[in-house]
């Protein structure tokens, strides 16, 4: 990740950007695989699997009856849902594996100390220093002394399993429970039990029964009452194993008068087959709480021709279910062969208030159906969306989003923006939105626009010494400026060169 001093203001040229645009062979640096002996589950998914899965994690049995449930019910569904504006291939679901785990974490380790020096090696690989982390909180058993700085606790989870999670003692100290799901269960069973699936029923819908049947891990977070995290927590997702699919289940739970900031980014290996990415986010904010959720997703999206990339298709929810709750999705969309995801908001209590900024961008022949879902229950509720979709190349771009307002949500604001941005004249941008307002008091507003990349902007930008790559990126910049402003910092540099990046090739 690139130092705030080696970045511009976002005014003009971000000559990073521009560069990193240049750079032939970088649009994907993350497609590595590593070389890491790997335990595989059976291929297939029946009960046994199921069984052993929650074995693996060691779980209790009340967790292995709703993992049950969730697959009899979804055998029940019998196949995938088709209504979304998407080319879905057939997906064979028994020739998958469920589980997969590097053989050095068959003891899961105490600390970072035991993790396997290969896994550590690929984090730091990938820019998410785990072991330098560890230092820098001074964990016993680590080299060297705490440092002052902005630190950002991680939970690293690798395949199926969670490698590590950093900071925790030091959390711990704030009354902060940040862990991965499977380690939730065994130690924190009475809140997992109460919150598990009170968002995302393991029956809501297709992908989200499926994972619910068997997702291994992911992160789980309680932020107690009044305490404001002393950090951003952030969970990184790497796949690796060839012929695997993920399905990690993240939990948030924020307290009354709570407050915590959550990063969320991924990444996977190039590979000519596409791989499942089936993923349920579960959010639960109490009275006068604030959850911020930003997402940089950067999964594999297949090469020029359409060939390979992962098929993300994901369930996340937040409920604001007492008075004055807050949450705010922010979330840029640049990997994928396949996106399929609708962050979405439970205004239940009177006064809440959701957020939802996104930047969609499809290129090559990636496809994309993203929006959200904003419903007003409570009196007094207020939610305000903004969307950017940019397609190029082949892409084709969907908007789809909801507003409805309960005839008892009095008083209740939305205010919808949704723009969609054409580079080039063989892909296509789609918007279809959905507003139900169920009473008299309440006010609905939506705003949409499509249009190119206007050919005078680019020849003003040319005339003043820029190549056409500089052009677009000062463009595409300008464009997306909301949503990159809403993104905690490090996630914003980061973000505004990984746009550039997927837009490589979009010109001539």
């Amino acid at each position: 990740m690139a130092g705030l001093d080696d970045v511009g203001v976002r005014e003009g040229v971000d000559l990073e950007t521009v560069e990193t645009v240049r750079s032939v062979g970088e649009r994907y640096k993350y497609g590595f695989s590593s070389d890491i002996e790997t335990e595989y589950a059976p291929k297939g998914l029946n009960e046994d699997i199921v069984r052993l899965i929650s074995d693996k994690n060691g779980e209790p049995e009340w967790m292995l009856d709703w993992r049950l449930r969730a697959y009899r019910r979804w055998v029940q569904l019998d196949h995938q849902p088709t209504w979304a504006m998407l080319d879905l291939p057939d997906i064979d679901f028994q020739d998958q594996y469920y589980y997969a785990r590097p053989k050095s974490m068959a003891v899961r380790p105490k600390s970072l100390e035991e993790v396997d020096p290969a896994l550590l090696a690929t984090y730091e690989k990938l820019g998410i220093p785990l072991k330098e982390q560890m230092i820098l909180a001074g964990v016993e058993g680590a080299d060297g002394a705490p440092v002052e700085g902005r630190k950002v606790a991680v939970d690293a989870v690798f395949d199926s399993v969670s490698v590590g999670t950093t900071f925790q003692a030091e959390l711990a100290r704030a009354g902060v429970i940040f862990c991965s799901i499977s380690e939730a269960i065994r130690e924190h069973p009475e809140l997992v039990k109460k919150y598990l699936g009170s968002v995302v029923p393991y029956s809501d819908n297709f992908y989200a029964t499926l994972n619910s049947a068997v997702f291994s891990d992911g992160s789980f977070v309680y932020v107690p009452p009044g305490v404001r995290c002393p950090m951003e927590l952030s969970t990184y997702f790497r796949i690796n194993a060839e012929n695997t699919g993920q399905f990690e289940r993240t939990l948030i739970i924020a307290d009354k008068g709570s407050y915590v900031s959550y990063l969320e980014g991924c990444t996977a290996p190039k590979r000519d087959t596409v791989q499942l990415h089936a993923a349920v986010v579960e959010i639960v904010v109490l009275e006068d709480a604030e959850v911020k959720y930003s997402t940089v997703q950067n999964w594999f999206p297949g090469d020029e021709e359409g060939k390979g990339g992962v098929l993300n298709f994901v369930t996340k929810r937040a409920d604001c279910r007492e008075a004055r709750a807050k949450v705010m999705w922010t979330q840029v969309e640049t990997g994928s062969a396949i996106t399929w995801k609708y962050p979405s908001c439970i205004l239940r209590g009177n006064g809440a208030s959701g957020e939802f900024y996104s930047i969609a961008i499809a290129n090559n022949r990636q496809q994309a159906d993203t929006g959200t879902k904003m419903h007003h229950l409570g009196k007094n509720t207020r939610s305000r969306i903004v969307s950017k979709g940019i397609s190029a190349g082949f892409a084709q771009n969907t908007y789809r989003g909801l507003v409805s307002v309960h005839p008892k949500a009095a008083g209740s604001r939305n205010y919808t923006q949704c723009d969609s941005l054409l580079i080039g004249d063989r892909c296509g941008a789609h918007t279809v939105p959905y507003i139900e307002c169920k009473n008299n008091s309440s006010r609905v507003e939506h705003e949409a626009t499509t249009s190119k990349v206007d050919e005078d902007q680019l020849f003003y930008c040319r005339q003043r010494g820029m190549d056409a790559e500089e052009a677009v990126a000062l463009v595409i910049n300008g464009f997306c400026r909301e949503v990159l402003q809403a993104l905690p910092m490090e996630f914003a540099i980061e973000a505004q060169k990984l746009v550039a990046i997927s837009l490589e090739g979009s010109v001539g």
